[in-house]
């Protein structure tokens, strides 16, 4: 089995012969404590902590940093100067009311991210391929344009689909360019693929990078039985510069970009766990030029796997489980309905109910949901149909 990809993007990135446990932790804290004596220098939010560590394991013994401090600490938090800043990320958490964060970013923070990109995408593409990127595009360094740059640099062409198009946009997009691989988020996806089938159309997509947003199981599932090849799962935040963890040939798990995150997992009482507990996912991120975290408590739910059959050296996660208010199980227990191309959720007094659009009996969305089939609304899809969600999935 081909090894893991990020790897050999660490040994190039960091002048390494090769790769090893002990190289890859050794790194990590020298860059730890290369961190912690910035902060006490620049005397901002982390002054009070320690200046260096003896060793990884004394990590737990710093404070965490939540969303809150995030958003309230800004000014603190920013270990360089504004004209270095080359792009801020600003919004709520995972697009709902969380607390909203500014997350600045410099040059050579992007740079990073890409070639951490390029190396997971090279895991499913390469040359000559066309690879329909269905990401928000919001600028020359927003995620959309970061991706298309690390498409390209393996040789491989970028389509930029971008997100809120129609179905019969798409439908044009597909049979004008016929990608073979596909990046952008899992239930557009899949509906999509059932779209183009349920007019007996060519898909032309046969492999895919799905992140963005949640990844539920039933989802997942129905696309890769439609593809007939497995996905190649990506998870990432601003927190991180975007890039965090990709899959490998395995397609178990997810390798940490360890280089420039260490991860912790630790459960309710903020203590970190053992391999294979599942809890929070903590980040410290290391060789971040603009904005640094220490501890930064995610949200965000997985655990550590053991070593990968690839026999890659990073450390890998578990799919993640983002905090939210439960879109991400109904997402998989709708999508297991054939025929359902979209659907959004809502609150009431009563109960959930749910708009959808698909070619299936609204009684079989009910029990998947488990919700009085009276709360259901169904429309078929049409070439005018744009998604129900204009970015993360949400119960609203």
């Amino acid at each position: 089995m081909k090894r893991t990809a990020l790897d050999k993007w660490i040994c190039e990135t960091e002048g390494l012969p090769r790769l090893t446990r002990p190289a890859l932790e050794a790194l990590q804290l020298r860059r730890l404590n290369a961190l912690l004596a910035r902060e006490r220098a620049r005397g901002g939010f982390y002054k009070d902590m320690p200046e260096r560590l003896g060793s990884l394991a004394e990590l737990e013994h710093l404070p965490f940093t939540t969303a809150e401090d995030l958003s309230s600490n800004a000014a603190g938090l920013l270990l360089t100067s504004q004209a270095e800043v080359e792009r801020i990320i600003s919004g709520a958490t995972s697009g709902t009311t969380g607390p909203v964060k500014r997350v600045f970013y410099t040059r050579r923070d992007l740079e990073h991210t890409v070639g951490f990109f390029a190396a997971g995408i090279s895991e499913f593409t390469g040359p000559g391929d066309a690879v329909l990127v269905a990401m928000p595009f919001s600028g020359p360094d927003g995620l959309g344009e970061l991706i298309c740059r690390a498409v390209e640099s393996l040789g491989a062409r970028s389509v930029r689909a971008g997100v809120g198009r129609s179905l019969g946009e798409l439908d044009a997009l597909l049979d004008a360019e016929r990608p073979s691989a596909y990046i952008g988020m899992s239930v557009p996806l899949l509906g999509l693929l059932r779209w183009r089938r349920l007019g007996g159309r060519e898909t032309y997509i046969r492999r895919a990078l799905v992140s963005g947003d949640a990844c539920p199981e039933g989802v997942c599932a129905e696309i890769e039985r439609i593809l007939g090849t497995r996905l190649f799962p990506h998870y990432g935040s601003r927190e991180m510069c975007l890039g965090g963890a990709v899959t490998c040939a395995a397609h178990e798990g997810m390798h940490l970009r360890e280089n420039h995150v260490l991860a912790e997992i630790i459960g309710g009482d903020g203590r970190p766990l053992p391999e294979g507990e599942r809890g929070e996912l903590v980040i410290t991120t290391l060789d971040m030029e603009a904005m640094p975290l220490i501890r930064y408590r995610t949200g965000d739910m997985t655990r550590f796997l053991p070593p990968c059959e690839c026999g890659g050296v990073t450390r890998r996660i578990d799919r993640v489980s983002r905090a939210g208010d439960g879109m991400e199980a109904l997402d998989s227990a709708l999508f297991r309905v054939p025929g359902l191309i979209d659907c959004a959720a809502r609150r009431d007094a009563a109960g959930v109910s749910i708009s959808a659009v698909g070619s299936c009996p609204p009684d079989a969305l009910a029990r998947a949901a488990g919700i009085d089939p009276a709360r259901i609304s169904l429309e078929p899809p049409t070439p005018q149909t744009k998604p129900l969600y204009p970015a993360k999935r949400r119960i609203e």
